[in-house]
């Protein structure tokens, strides 16, 4: 199995050392700092492993479970902590699927799974979201593609990254579509928590006993730099399969990601974060909505979740070519074009960061560039 590079991060590598002067599409609320959980922390604290149980230690996975609205629905047996949603994906795609089988997933979407399938030999079959209603992920379609057979389902909910958000009754007519084939359903949660339009949809590892939910503290706690996430299932074998592929690649959790991720979700503090990075993320999506309203080479379909969202351009404005235009002086302005997603007319907007970001300053950056970007060809 050979894993190949994504064109998103392709892309990321290639413009590392580009140092912009702004950034439009930040993808996570404003981080916290290191002193903002000093005085809830033990400086006896041993930095060996949590010493308590491979699975995460027990009170972070009892928040993990609150957070998801699991409690009493799930255990606790049914939580692993792991390196990120992204490892928590991971270990799920390659201890389930094997080479031949199939694997819907969504189009646009989050990549992983679709270059991980690929290195497995798995067959991949999308089902393209629908721009025209929203990003709307078309359920006809969906159940079309779930054919006898089919090993997996991967979506992301919040979509990740339109923004589109299933609600809890798309969420149980999904469900349905897996059960009547015995597939199994992984939902990345990333960004759940930040919903603009509607409430948190159910998370699939309290529905289905082939359900997977992923997650972290990485998007809507700012908290990336933890590399904490998890997967919650109720199946056993699984959960121990996925145990066992984490102890030969990343073996064990880093205690200090497990500590800090500890506090940060616990109830009343978790709640108080959640509260903050919603109306910094709320305040920065009206400011791009404005903007973009009062754009004529740019249009874009709101996220209803989440901090990141699609603008398309106008026809022949190609994303990457401009995205790298972008980049050059006088703009030095990020962003990640829509080709990363198979979407070359398109580019990501993001809204998360909070006030530190300087928003507007990108915005008025990549507004003058579109201009002279129009004239120029």
């Amino acid at each position: 199995m050979k894993v190949k590079i994504h064109a998103l991060f392709e892309y990321l590598l290639e413009t590392t050392e580009a140092t912009p002067e702004a950034i439009v599409g930040f993808s996570l609320s404003a981080s916290p700092r290191l002193g903002d959980y000093l005085a809830d922390l033990n400086p006896d604290q041993s930095l060996d492993w949590n010493g308590r149980d491979f699975r995460g230690l027990p009170e972070l996975r009892d928040h993990v479970l609150a957070q998801a609205g699991l409690t009493g629905i799930c255990t606790p047996a049914d939580v692993l902590i792991t390196a990120g949603a992204a490892e928590a994906n991971y270990l799920s795609i390659l201890q389930l699927l094997q080479p031949g089988e199939r694997i819907v997933i969504e189009a646009p979407g989050w990549p992983q799974a679709e270059v991980l399938a690929k290195a497995k030999g798995a067959e991949i079959v999308k089902v393209k979201r629908d721009e025209a209603q929203g990003w709307r992920l078309p359920l006809d379609r969906l159940a079309a593609a779930v054919t006898p057979g089919t090993r997996m389902i991967f979506l992301t909910n919040p979509n990740n990254p339109t923004g589109d958000l299933l609600s809890a009754a798309e969420v149980a007519e999904v469900v349905a579509i897996a059960d009547r084939v015995g597939a199994w359903l992984l939902i990345d949660e990333v960004y759940a928590g930040l919903e603009w339009d509607g409430p948190r949809a159910p998370s699939v590892a309290g529905l289905y006993q082939r359900g997977i939910t992923t997650g972290s503290v990485s998007k809507a706690l700012g908290l990336q730099g933890l590399r904490t996430g998890w997967m919650i299932c109720p199946d056993a074998g699984h959960m121990r399969d996925a145990l066992i592929l984490r102890e030969n690649s990343s073996e064990i959790m880093n205690i200090m990601g497990e500590v800090i991720a500890e506090v940060a979700l616990r109830p009343s503090r978790y709640a108080a974060a959640l509260d903050r990075a919603r109306q910094e993320g709320a305040a920065n999506l009206a400011q791009m909505n404005q903007w973009v309203a009062g754009q004529h080479l740019l249009t874009w379909v709101p996220p209803k979740a989440g901090l990141i969202g699609l603008g398309r351009l106008a026809p022949g404005i190609d994303s990457a070519a401009f995205a790298r235009f972008l980049l050059t002086p006088p703009y030095r302005t990020f962003l990640m074009p829509g080709s990363a997603y198979d979407l070359p007319g398109h580019i990501r907007l993001g809204v998360g960061g909070g006030a530190a970001v300087r928003l507007q300053e990108g915005l008025d950056r990549l507004g003058q560039a579109l201009q002279d970007w129009n004239v120029g060809n």
